[in-house]
């Protein structure tokens, strides 16, 4: 493979500035799957790479599985151990599938360097793969739930109630954003700005606002099972896949323990328990081991001794 001997992001997990604080990389691929388009929804067509640990890459399974789409999109599932060439496609993990598609490559970074040899920055999940134009649609996380969650409806058959779900219906498109964007900064991100930090003034300046914006969450979902409109929508997704790691991961590892979910906010682990236990979506698509198993293991720097933590002792609480 051209790209297999580059050792490009050999710091892979060097992720701090000089200043202590984590900054998160821009998303180089950023087209999209819809009707009419460059990339038009087809059946088999596209593939989607994963990372069960990674809260980026869990949003699209679970848009994936709630649009339907299992028999249209095809999934390659890496290892959960991200080291200095980044995911791997080793199969010595349960649930860890290699690349299904076929393309001979060891790491995701090879699919990245097959579709651009000249690519230089990190290797990220998830990757929406066009094996027609092989190349990469999108790695754009918030992006890819945008067009799984439209791109598909007119192949999908018109009695599926797949198609009928809409995650962004448009009457609530401004009260989503305005949630998303605060959220994003403070939360999604908040819990990685507060693990990499390297100073004391940058994990504070993070974890102080992730703690004000979990309060905020906590008055705004008292009473309620979805965040907007009284239904799930894509808001409800994007701050799952943070929440179901926060007490198994970045409450210890990432040093996110001014609270924990289950004990300090009622109305947040109800929301997050009634999504797991009675939407398959969320709960099929969810791998503690995965997930716990990235964490410590990856991050040497955090955790040196690579120990796994065998707790919490019920990774979510039964309803």
């Amino acid at each position: 493979m051209a790209s297999q001997d580059k050792d490009k992001n050999s710091d892979i997990l060097k992720w701090a500035s000089k200043d202590g604080e984590f900054k998160r990389q821009v998303s180089s691929f950023r087209d999209a799957i819809e009707e009419g388009g460059k990339f038009a929804p087809e059946k088999g067509r596209y593939h989607l790479y994963v990372s069960l640990a990674c809260p980026w890459a869990h949003r699209a399974l679970i848009v994936r599985k709630l649009k339907g789409l299992e028999d249209f999109i095809g999934v390659s599932v890496v290892h959960p151990h991200m080291l200095t060439k980044g995911w791997s496609f080793d199969k010595d993990f349960p649930n860890a599938t290699g690349d299904t598609l076929g393309l001979g490559a060891e790491h995701v970074r090879d699919i990245y360097f097959q579709v651009e040899p000249n690519y230089d920055a990190r290797f990220t999940v998830p990757i929406i793969y066009d094996t027609k134009e092989k190349t990469i649609v999108s790695n754009e996380s918030s992006e890819i739930i945008r067009f799984l969650n439209t791109g598909f409806n007119s192949v999908l058959p018109p009695s599926a109630s797949s198609a009928a779900l809409d995650l962004y219906p448009k009457e609530l498109q401004s009260e989503i954003d305005e949630l998303n964007a605060w959220v994003y900064d403070t939360v999604n991100n908040g819990v990685y700005k507060s693990g990499f930090a390297t100073t004391q003034a940058a994990y504070e300046k993070a974890v102080v606002p992730l703690f004000e914006s979990l309060d905020k969450l906590e008055k705004i979902l008292d009473g309620k099972d979805y965040l907007i409109g009284g239904r799930l929508t894509e808001a409800d997704v994007r701050l799952y896949t943070t929440m179901i790691r926060f007490d198994p991961v970045y409450h210890g590892h990432f040093k996110c323990n001014l609270g924990l979910i289950r004990h300090d906010y009622p109305n947040i682990n109800l929301w997050m328990k009634k999504l797991y236990w009675k939407n398959d979506a969320f709960k099929s698509t969810t791998d503690f081991a995965h997930i716990k198993e990235h964490y410590y293991y990856s991050h040497a720097q955090i955790n040196p001794t690579r120990v796994v933590p065998l707790g919490p002792k019920e990774n979510i609480e039964a309803l």
